[in-house]
């Protein structure tokens, strides 16, 4: 496949439009001593390095644009060094846009999709793997932009029903986006209406239907010579995927603001709503969901470094207050920053065990420290450092012994080369 991008590139044809190939190779090391939960009193840290390296196609004409990423994602080790392995190359985008009217244009493939502060849709480009979603989109892009999203997933090519066996995927999902600037501030509103299918009995025979939950919240943007300000909110109802009632809330209120040239200040808060373990211990057949799901963003970049929390973790549970604070500084081609987060419970918490007793709300402190140097265009070099300081309400939802140290370090390198480029 490699052999047939390159010779693709060589056509003579291609010379009239802008096409270029490119890669990408990102070994990252790292140890966990507490990485995404509580160290248990005879757990032992690990320690690994995983790698990706990417192959990306990128071409445009008048009317026309596409892209074809090709990524292997590995642990260094994980296949033998003589013999036979299973291929590990997988297609992580691709994609063509038409560009048919006037700022009108269709998108459609397999594609990242990454939108304001990725909260609600990312890329999660921390992942190695990263996510992308088989879309289609219609587009308008001039004065302000409007995208409209469209995608129905199956598992099998089926003569005979639609059903769908991906857990943790959606089935159907539309999303309405529109953004639009005004001198210093901008405004994005989106809509998203997110399809989970749901397996039942009848009669003893299995069946299924799609259950949707809507989402829907803006996000508004200020920005000075030295300022900068943001906030997000998003409600969702609608049903869960066990057909329970959904009345959950995000927002979020965040301010930098650039002491002088090297150095800026960051302020914000985030609220994540939950679910009381009290109300649900008391009706567990009628309670309402009220547990925010932040879907398909990018979650490593927020509540810590150290995903304790919604990174395939703490969803359907207590919620989340995030308040945080940092400080950055940049010399030259390198940037340092330290970032300190403080959680606590967004609802009731009770003792496991004890029937009704509550927990005090709070979940702990986490600093995450990071370093980032930037070696030239194509190369960067970054490294990091976090450290949780954890409480027994947060060992009462995960388990594991939060007196026991809890830190993470990772060292990654990032090269990008472009190889070719007409």
């Amino acid at each position: 496949m490699f052999a047939a991008l390159l010779v693709a590139i060589a056509l003579p044809g291609l010379a009239i439009a802008q096409t270029s190939l490119s890669g990408e190779f990102r070994p990252r090391a790292e140890y966990r001593h507490g990485f995404k939960t509580l160290m248990g009193d005879d757990d032992e840290a690990a320690f690994q390095i995983s790698q990706r390296s990417r192959l990306n196609l990128d071409h445009k004409s008048d009317k026309f644009k596409a892209g074809i990423s090709v990524q292997e994602v590995r642990l260094w080790g994980e296949t033998p060094q003589l013999g036979a392995a299973a291929s590990r190359i997988m297609l992580h985008q691709a994609w063509a846009e038409w560009m048919f009217a006037n700022g009108f244009s269709i998108k459609a493939g397999r594609q990242e999709l990454n939108y304001d502060d990725a909260r609600i849709l990312g890329n999660v480009e921390w992942a190695q793997q990263a996510r992308a979603h088989d879309v289609a989109l219609l587009k308008y892009e001039k004065d302000f932009k409007l995208h409209l999203g469209l995608a129905f997933n199956q598992t099998a090519d089926l003569l005979t029903s639609t059903r769908y066996a991906l857990p943790g995927s959606y089935k159907s999902m539309q999303f309405l986006w529109y953004n639009r600037k005004i001198h210093k501030l901008g405004l994005s509103v989106l809509f998203l209406n997110n399809g989970m299918e749901k397996l039942y009995q009848e009669n003893g025979v299995d069946k299924y239907k799609t259950v949707f939950s809507q989402t829907a919240g803006a996000r508004l943007t200020y920005n000075e010579k030295k300022l900068t300000i943001q906030g997000n909110f998003y409600y969702t109802g609608g049903k869960d995927v066990t057909e329970r009632k959904l009345s959950a809330m995000n927002y979020l209120a965040a301010a930098d603001y650039r002491l002088n040239n090297r150095l800026t200040g960051t302020l914000g808060f985030e609220h994540l709503s939950g679910t009381s373990m009290k109300e649900k211990a008391a009706d567990p057949t009628g309670y309402v969901n009220k547990s925010f799901n932040p879907f398909y963003g990018t979650n490593h970049k927020f509540n810590g470094l150290m995903d304790f929390f919604y990174v395939g973790n703490h969803l359907n549970s207590v919620g989340l207050n995030d308040m945080y604070f940092g400080l950055s500084g940049r010399e030259g081609n390198t940037t340092l920053s330290l970032t300190a987060h403080m959680f606590s419970a967004a609802a009731d918490v009770v003792k496991s065990g004890s029937g009704s007793q509550l927990m005090p709300a709070s979940l702990g402190t986490e600093l995450d420290f990071t370093l980032q140097h930037k070696i030239n265009d194509q190369a960067s070099l970054q490294a990091g450092y976090s450290h949780l300081f954890g409480t027994a309400t947060l060992q009462n939802l995960r388990g594991g012994n939060y007196e026991n140290t809890t830190n993470w370090a990772w060292l990654m390198l990032t090269y990008k080369p472009v190889f070719l480029k007409n």
